[in-house]
């Protein structure tokens, strides 16, 4: 056991910026919203992105080097298409999960500030965290955070499920005719269980994790149980949140607020109905360092795989990292100034773009686990292939459905 605990990084890192936006706030809304009905969702979209996530630890793991070189490898156009993508969605992404964060935060210390000055701060103080404590800090923090939410969350349903609920309004059914409905269900898919850039989020952990370790390069075998755990662990905990949003929220007469601090009362309240008053500090505490946590692995995920795109691209060993992390969170927080008037607004924009970008991330990722710089025996095989073969067709006929419905009906 104490071998295992050890060799978690990089998968719990994964986890902790999965566990955020995804979990708190999309899966818990789709219980609240919808009741079950979007469960079956919830467990397709785990099961059809698990072969392009485990792609990023497994590159790292067979080649000792990031996913990104097997980008380049594919073409002189990947590394600058990514740029492309990764500037177009990190600010918004990083804005996302700082605003949820900062409700929670204010919730929690009951403090007397504007969600953008909170906002402002939590940025602040997580740029001085990356600066001074860089990897070591993050994988530390997130083993206990993660486990603590676990736990708590494991509790919560477990004694919600023994709850005689009464409702007070009628079932809302899911509706695949209505506009609303679908552009929900498309912002839900796009972080469930995380973002498709997640795997060289991963393959870069994985990278620095080896560096720390005096460069003794972690095992596949030890890569892919690292990986198993967080990601199957983060799919039960979705479910985990859809059903606590569906036992307490669904038909209750209650829905989520679009304001970041009413929603975190809203949440830590769910649990504390269920668990009881005395329960909130250790609800407040976990939702607080679980979100803070992804706020973190995000803000240090975008200028590390922006400085080693760089790095790739420029065929320089010169750090970038640092410049990123400065640029990353200015543009995040013009964004939380600019567009901060409704938390469920940009948090669906953001999911919604991570969706339609997708298909790109998909299909490179696997194309370069696959291509003959490879050898055969780790290329993706057997149902792993068929699963991801629906996966990329599913992610690209959507999107193309979303642009249709969303510009064109």
């Amino acid at each position: 056991m104490q071998r295992i605990f050890k060799l978690l990084g990089p998968g719990l890192l994964y986890a902790a910026a999965a566990i955020g936006v995804s979990h708190l706030v999309q899966s818990t809304r789709a219980g609240a919203d919808f009741g079950f009905q979007l469960l079956w969702v919830v467990i397709i979209a785990n099961i059809l992105k698990y072969p392009f996530f485990k792609i990023g630890p497994k590159y790292t793991a067979v080649t000792g080097k990031s996913l990104l070189h097997g980008w380049q490898q594919n073409g002189p156009y990947a590394i600058k298409l990514f740029f492309i993508l990764t500037i177009f969605t990190m600010f918004t992404v990083q804005a996302a999960v700082t605003l949820v964060t900062a409700g929670i935060s204010l919730h929690l210390f009951n403090l007397d500030f504007s969600v953008s000055m909170m906002s402002a701060f939590l940025l602040l103080v997580s740029v001085i965290i990356l600066l001074i404590g860089k990897f070591n800090v993050l994988d530390n923090l997130i083993k206990i955070v993660v486990i603590i939410l676990t736990v708590a969350t494991l509790i919560a349903v477990a004694l919600a499920l023994t709850e005689n609920n009464s409702y007070t309004t009628p079932a809302v059914p899911f509706n695949f005719d209505n506009k609303i409905h679908i552009f929900f269900l498309i912002a839900l898919i796009g972080w469930m269980p995380a973002p498709m850039d997640v795997p060289i989020w991963h393959s870069l952990w994985s990278v620095a994790k080896n560096n720390e370790n005096e460069g003794n390069k972690t095992t596949l075998k030890d890569s892919m149980l690292d990986f198993n755990i967080g990601y199957i662990g983060t799919a039960i905990l979705a479910c985990c949140f859809l059903t606590l949003g569906a036992l307490v929220m669904y038909r209750s007469g209650q829905i989520f607020s679009g304001s970041a601090l009413t929603f975190s009362t809203q949440l830590i309240g769910m649990y504390t109905s269920i668990l009881g008053e005395w329960a909130f500090i250790f609800i407040a505490v976990a939702s607080f360092a679980t979100m803070f946590s992804t706020t973190l692995t995000c803000l240090d995920a975008f200028p590390r795989i922006l400085s080693e795109a760089y790095k790739i691209e420029r065929k320089t060993e010169r750090n970038t990292y640092t410049q990123w992390l400065l640029v990353t969170g200015a543009g995040s927080l013009l964004i939380l100034f600019l567009f901060i008037s409704d938390m469920k607004v940009m948090v669906d924009f953001t999911t919604t773009l991570s969706f339609v970008v997708s298909p790109i991330y998909a299909y490179l990722t696997y194309k370069a686990m696959n291509s003959k710089y490879i050898s055969e025996e780790h290329h993706t095989k057997g149902v792993e292939k068929y699963i991801a073969f629906v996966g990329l067709t599913f992610f690209t006929i959507f999107t193309i459905y979303f642009i249709w419905l969303k510009f064109l009906s």
